[in-house]
């Protein structure tokens, strides 16, 4: 049997950029592409600051190599989530204590070892989540070669899973670049879009909702325009919490402009992901039931994805349990481990709630390649095309990728 005999770190950059959520959205100035004003997360030291990684390099005992990359999300800091993820200062921590406890080790379960690098604690605390998410990575790609597997084999043989070898949904964001991106993403026929990235009321939804609108309303003639009759994607926009903050997180304003924004996308699907932002996870599930109960009454369609607060393995089951929102984005690096990834997309298409195995644009394109991977072998209802906000390399990226172990597994079964 395969062993681990030597584990590496080295550092990177992500596809995007860290960046002081709280700022954006209270005091900073755009400037080019950066952002003028006052920090207000800790650890930040400028509003934008260059994104990070570490990869994760496993030497096995037959001289194969296997590799994950440790990332964070964009706005770390933010929502409970874990703090600013720095290579200097956790590339240490690889070598001091993650290697002594993974050398030696038999590539003989990757959910085994996975759950015990999740569970690991140093001083009472567990790893960061970037920590967990890039080595997980490593640990899969390492089973994977010891058993001479695709990464989807590996999952769906651990966990149970049919292989069904057809693709994932895919869903790609523009970023502020949010009318030319979106032309690029209709060319492409990309299955969702186009996410928007609005994050502040007076400068992207508007004071009353009418800059969103009119997104929307342009949106639509877009696709009808450029994107062929067989064209019918869903419509996906995360607002960060802005609509609450412009009505005030009154429950029947705000179902009253989810309604209009329904109105403007017809006859496309429109999903809102994080309407409001209550400022902790059990008033965020409170608030969402609310809206979602408002909607369900007067009989729109907006599906409602839950993201702010929602974290956790364990957050997610109780955004679940709560039936607080139709979809709930399973932002793979804020899961630590990619086990937990795997046990989240499970648990939502158990209990009939939709499944958006997202992430950030602030990743890398392994940790990218290996999320799709996962996705084929769970079957989410969506993956995010990452990283970056420029559309063509991050779907280039997950679509690459969907297609080769497509093709292998077709293979397999002829």
């Amino acid at each position: 049997m395969a062993t681990i005999k030597k584990v590496l770190a080295s550092p990177g950059l992500t596809g995007f950029y860290f960046d002081d959520q709280a700022a954006i959205k209270h005091n900073a100035r755009e400037d080019g592409f950066t952002y003028k004003g006052e920090v207000e997360t800790p650890g930040f030291t400028s509003i934008r600051q260059a994104g990070e990684s570490i990869s994760v390099i496993l030497i096995l005992d037959d001289g194969q190599m296997a590799y994950g990359d440790c990332a964070a999300v964009q706005y770390s800091g933010a929502g409970g989530r874990d703090p600013l993820f720095l290579a200097r200062d956790f590339i240490p921590v690889i070598n001091r204590e993650i290697a002594p406890r993974l050398e030696g080790e038999d590539l003989d379960s990757f959910k085994r070892l996975a759950e015990k690098v999740d569970m690991l604690t140093l001083n009472g605390k567990r790893l960061h989540t970037a920590l967990r998410y890039g080595i997980t990575q490593a640990l899969l790609d390492a089973v994977a070669k010891a058993e001479k597997l695709t990464r989807t084999e590996v999952v769906a043989n651990e966990y149970g899973l049919d292989i069904i070898p057809e693709p994932v949904p895919i869903f790609a964001q523009t970023g502020d670049e949010r009318y030319a991106n979106a032309d690029k993403i209709i060319i492409k026929h990309v299955d969702v879009l186009p996410h928007g990235l609005i994050n502040n009321v007076r400068t992207k939804l508007g004071e009353k909702g009418e800059k969103l609108l009119d997104y929307v309303r342009w949106l639509k003639k877009r696709v009808l325009e450029i994107g062929g009759e067989d064209y019918k994607p869903s419509l996906h926009l995360d607002v960060y919490g802005t609509i609450g903050l412009a009505f005030n997180d009154d429950p029947d304003l705000m179902a009253e402009y989810l309604g209009r924004l329904e109105e403007a996308a017809h006859p496309f699907k429109i999903r809102i992901e994080g309407p409001m932002d209550a400022g902790s996870k059990e008033g965020q599930i409170e608030q969402l039931v609310m809206l979602k109960e408002r909607l369900q009454a007067s009989g729109i369609g907006v599906d409602l994805v839950a993201d702010e607060w929602c974290n956790t393995l364990e957050d997610i089951k109780e955004f679940v349990d709560a039936r607080a929102a139709d979809m709930v984005q399973i932002k793979t690096p804020d899961l630590g481990g990619i086990n937990n990834t795997i046990e989240a997309v499970l648990y939502c298409k158990e209990k009939g709630i939709g499944a958006y195995q997202g992430g950030t644009c602030n990743e890398t394109d392994r940790s990218a390649q290996i999320s799709t991977d996962i996705a084929l072998a769970t079957r989410p209802d969506q993956i995010l095309a990452k990283p970056g906000m420029g559309v063509d390399e991050g779907l280039m990226i997950v679509y690459n990728e969907m297609q080769r172990v497509l093709t292998i597994l077709k293979a397999r079964e002829a």
